[in-house]
């Protein structure tokens, strides 16, 4: 149950797009003075040595960030690589941030931030690297369950982000479950729900699902860097999200088609931006 470690695949293709469309959500709150709430369900160690054994194994990050460090100048990546550029000031690319630490890194002080992780490890190290006190609560238990306890948020805005490792199969319908919660008690939630495409029909089966919910206003971004396979691994990875800014659309549009030239293997790269269901 507690087997998933990210720090294997820190950094790698998939979390760029997530951790783009998260820094381009969290962006476009704070254009409102008005403070939001951040909930990460799914939250991870926070910070990664790209140096360690872990992220050595494979070395995903090689196929993501590692190809985007200082050599791009990408305008859509901009506002993601000032963050990464911000953890390694040696201009050597030795660390990466997990969503939690992006998030808590752009709050503002009237912004709050609630961290879920239940592997005790990663929770141990979460709590050493985001800030301490009221504003950041790191909380050793499910996310999932976490959840129906916290909304609606007092601030009335928030942005909810639901990445499990999706290792347990039962992961595909407990997110559709939290999106249906999340609509019930907080209907206005700016929500970002990752996912990995490892077997294609689990996805299309999860798209229905939403597209049927009920839930409105669904849009859908996904980056391949090759065509699926079975057994192949992951072989692209996205994010729906409930609610986005106004704005998200147009910036992820342009910014995908290099992306996946840029990251593709051999040439394999592909992306969808898509509407899954309209307002």
């Amino acid at each position: 149950m507690l087997s998933y470690r990210h720090g294997f695949h820190a950094g790698n293709f998939a979390d760029v797009l997530k951790h783009c469309v998260q820094v381009e959500i969290i962006s476009y709150l704070q254009k409102k003075e008005a403070p939001f709430d951040y909930i990460d369900t799914h939250a991870g160690a926070g910070r990664y040595a790209l140096t360690s054994d872990m992220a050595q194994k494979n070395r995903e990050y090689m196929t993501g960030i590692g190809r985007l460090f200082k050599t791009c100048d990408l305008p859509g990546l901009q506002n993601y690589l000032r963050l990464i550029e911000a953890l390694n000031p040696q201009q050597s690319l030795q660390h990466y941030p997990g969503s939690p630490l992006i998030a808590t890194s752009m709050l503002r002080p009237q912004d709050k931030a609630w961290l879920f992780e239940l592997h005790p490890s990663d929770a141990e190290k979460l709590r050493h690297c985001v800030p301490r006190g009221r504003q950041c609560q790191v909380r050793e238990e499910d996310g999932f369950a976490g959840l129906a306890s916290l909304l609606p948020s007092r601030a009335r805005r928030a942005l909810i982000l639901i990445d499990p490792p999706y290792e347990q199969k039962a992961d595909y319908q407990r997110v559709v479950d939290a999106l249906r919660l999340i609509h019930r008690k907080m209907a206005t939630a700016t929500v970002a729900l990752w996912y990995p495409v490892v077997e294609r029909r689990r996805i299309e089966a999860l798209e229905k699902q939403l597209v049927a919910s009920g839930i409105r206003n669904i849009e859908l971004y996904e980056l391949g860097v090759r065509a699926d396979a079975c057994g192949g691994g992951m072989t692209s990875s996205g994010m729906i999200v409930i609610n986005p800014p106004w704005t998200l659309r147009a910036q992820v549009q342009a910014l995908l088609p290099p992306l996946a030239a840029e990251l593709g293997v051999n040439g394999g790269g592909h992306y969808r931006c898509e509407v899954l269901v309209a307002e």
